[in-house]
């Protein structure tokens, strides 16, 4: 393999680096965590990047080398329930009232921390699929489980998102009773 080679490889790896550090994060939910998992994954791919056959499947072989690395990482480590949150800006500040933002702000959160709530083979998935948009079956082979696996997550997944987004909901909007003597 040529210099030219290794650097387009390098440049394509480079180019996957946001999206895995995406889903590395939506499954650790702690920034320094996915930065390590993301660098050991592009260390990996590197050294193992003979193996890539068909580089259009470049994504799901990088989600699925991270997926490894993050089995590796509960493996040695026991999980925590320490939620490090994400502070980046959704919107142009020009283009959005302070109201509107802080209401943005405030859903994202809501909705990250109930992921964050999920069973992580739930979370994974869900991420996986509803966010990264990769089909059922790269799925399945990043996560090395059956289709119909990825499928019945997802599925469960979702529900218990929509039930437990929907409970936030009305909590927030139900009127707070007070005991008048």
């Amino acid at each position: 393999m040529n210099l030219f080679s290794k650097r387009r490889e390098h440049d394509q790896l480079e180019q996957q680096r946001r999206r895995l550090y995406r889903i590395a994060y939506s499954w650790c939910h702690d920034g320094s965590l996915a930065e390590d998992l993301v660098q050991e994954t592009l260390i990996r791919a590197l050294e193992r990047a003979s193996q890539l056959r068909d580089p259009e499947r470049l994504p799901a072989w990088l989600a699925a080398i991270l997926a490894n690395c993050w089995r590796d990482h509960l493996r040695r480590l026991k999980p925590t329930d320490d939620i490090a949150e994400l502070e980046e800006s959704l919107f142009d500040d020009e283009a959005h009232s302070p109201e509107r933002s802080a209401e943005c702000n405030q859903l994202v959160k809501r909705v990250r921390d109930e992921i964050a709530a999920l069973p992580v083979g739930q979370r994974q998935v869900l991420t996986l699929v509803d966010l990264e948009e990769f089909s059922y079956a790269d799925v399945a082979g990043i996560l090395e489980i059956p289709v119909g696996t990825v499928m019945s997550r997802l599925c469960r997944a979702r529900q218990a998102l929509k039930g437990r987004l929907q409970a936030a909901r009305e909590r927030a909007a139900a009127p707070a009773l007070r005991s008048v003597k």
